[in-house]
């Protein structure tokens, strides 16, 4: 066998076992990675829910969403959190447009309607622009804290109750409008959404 041969067979010898490494290797972190991506996602949901307000698993039990579809946004998961067996708020994900591209937000609501909290699970804004609506140091969601749906949803210039987002009118109007079409949304399936009582 000339040296050439003997070199090339050794160079497919050591790709193969590296492929098989690399195969195996992906096989054997593969569940890993999707268990950790599954804890992150639980938690920047669950993230809008104050500690220690529900003692249920709300992510293992899904809602059903009718009409997901809203005017402006679309309601991609529902969730009941249980404080002791009794609803202690419904947390809604819902995606709208933002001026990059979609916006995800997860969105907490207490039984009696009142907006408790909203967080950004994924968006695509520019930096320094509506990218600085997931920055804690901005902080640009608190505002919505305590809301109702019988407040004014729109921004000040557009004679509104909300402060926009510096330089990002239009993901500040996405996400204003993408707030009330849950809040509506719960309004309308309010009896689904928290559970018949005499079920619990």
């Amino acid at each position: 066998m000339s040296p050439h041969m003997r070199t090339a067979g050794l160079l497919l010898v050591t790709a193969v076992l590296a492929l098989s490494t690399a195969l195996i290797w992906r096989e054997w972190t593969l569940p890993a990675v999707s268990q950790a991506e599954k804890q992150l996602q639980s938690r920047q949901r669950l993230a809008v829910l104050p500690e220690g307000s529900y003692d249920n698993l709300p992510l293992d039990t899904p809602l059903p969403r009718p009409a997901s579809h809203r005017p402006h946004s679309r309601i991609v998961a529902a969730y009941r959190a249980t404080l002791a067996g009794k609803p202690a708020a419904i947390v809604l994900v819902t995606q709208a447009q933002g001026y990059a591209g979609p916006v995800v937000l997860s969105i907490a609501i207490a039984p009696d309607g009142r907006l408790i909290g909203s967080q950004v699970v994924e968006q695509q804004e520019s930096p320094g622009l509506g990218g600085r609506l997931a920055d804690p140091q901005v902080n640009w969601l608190k505002q919505f804290a305590n809301r109702r749906l019988s407040d004014h949803w729109a921004l000040k210039r557009d004679q509104g109750d909300f402060d926009q987002l510096a330089g990002a009118t239009v993901t500040s109007r996405a996400v204003i409008e993408a707030l009330q079409d849950a809040l509506v949304y719960f309004d309308e399936h309010r009896h689904d959404l928290l559970g018949d009582p005499a079920d619990e």
